[in-house]
C-alpha cells in the first residue's frame, strides 16, 4: 500500500509540473503576441504619418503608389479600406489618401471598356489592353494617360469590384493576366487551349489531338465552345482551321 501511495504522489507531481509548464508557455506566448501587436501598431502609425506627408505623390505617381501598396501589404494594411480601426483608430486609408475615389472611378472606366469590347473578345481581355484603352479615352477627354506603371492600378481597381460578385475578375492564362467580365468559369480544357494559343500563336484540332493526345470529339467540343463564346477567332484560309485567341488578337 505504501508503494502505491508513493506512485500516486509522483503522478500528482508530474501532473502539477505539466500544468505549470503549460501556464508558463501560455504566458510567454501572450507576451510575444502583445509585443508583436505593439510593434504592428507602431508600424501602422508610422505608415499613417508617411501616407499623410506623401498623399499627393501616392495619388499622382503610379510607381510611388505601387511601392506604397507593397509597404501596406507587408504589414496587413488595406489602402482601400474605408472603415475605422475601432476606438481611437485612424480614419479610413482611402479617405486619408484620397485614393478610394481614384480606384472606384478607374473601375467604372474598366467596366465600360469590358462592356464595349465584349462582342469582340467574348468577355476576356488583357489587362494591358484595358490600360491602353482607358488611357486613350482619358487623353481624348483631356485627362492624363494611364502609364505602363499603372497595370497594378488596373488590377487593384478590378479587385474593388469583388463585393459585387464574380461579374468581373482577374484571371491568369499562361503568363498573361486578363480581365474576365462574363459570369462563367473556363473549364480546364478551355484554359489549356487558350494558353496554347497564347504560346504558339494559334491552335488547330490536329495540334490538340497530337500534342495533348485528345480524341477528335474532345478537341472539336472545346474549340466549338470557345468559338460560340467569341473567345477564339477562326482562320479558314489554310488547309486546316486555325483558332486564334480573340483577346490576344485585339491586344496585339
Amino acid at each position: 500500500m505504501q508503494r502505491r501511495g508513493v506512485g500516486l504522489a509522483a503522478f500528482d507531481r508530474d501532473q502539477q509540473q505539466r500544468s505549470q509548464y503549460q501556464e508558463l508557455g501560455s504566458a510567454l506566448l501572450k507576451t510575444h503576441i502583445d509585443e508583436l501587436t505593439s510593434q504592428l501598431a507602431t508600424f501602422q502609425s508610422t505608415l499613417s504619418s508617411f501616407a499623410t506627408l506623401h498623399a499627393r505623390e501616392i495619388r499622382s505617381d503610379p510607381e510611388f503608389r505601387e511601392k506604397f501598396s507593397r509597404m501596406c501589404a507587408a504589414i496587413g494594411v488595406d489602402p482601400l479600406s474605408s472603415g475605422r480601426g475601432g476606438k481611437g483608430g485612424i480614419k479610413g486609408w482611402s479617405e486619408m489618401l484620397g485614393v478610394g475615389d481614384f480606384y472606384y472611378e478607374l473601375a467604372v472606366r474598366i467596366v465600360e471598356v469590358c462592356r464595349r469590347t465584349r462582342q469582340e473578345n467574348g468577355g476576356l481581355i488583357e489587362v494591358g489592353q484595358v490600360r491602353e484603352l482607358v488611357s486613350a479615352r482619358l487623353q481624348r477627354a483631356g485627362g492624363n494617360a494611364v502609364t505602363e506603371d499603372a497595370i497594378e492600378d488596373v488590377i487593384r481597381a478590378v479587385k474593388t469590384l469583388q463585393p459585387l460578385g464574380k461579374g468581373i475578375e482577374i484571371v491568369t492564362i499562361g503568363s498573361t493576366q486578363m480581365i474576365r467580365s462574363v459570369p462563367r468559369e473556363l473549364s480546364n480544357d478551355q484554359a489549356t487551349v487558350l494558353e496554347a494559343a497564347q504560346l504558339l500563336g494559334f491552335v488547330s484540332k490536329s495540334m490538340l489531338v497530337v500534342n495533348l493526345q485528345w480524341d477528335h470529339a474532345r478537341a472539336s467540343t472545346v474549340l466549338d465552345d470557345l468559338m460560340s463564346n467569341s473567345l477564339v477567332w477562326v482562320d479558314d484560309q489554310g488547309e486546316e482551321l486555325e483558332y486564334y485567341s480573340s483577346a490576344l488578337i485585339n491586344g496585339g
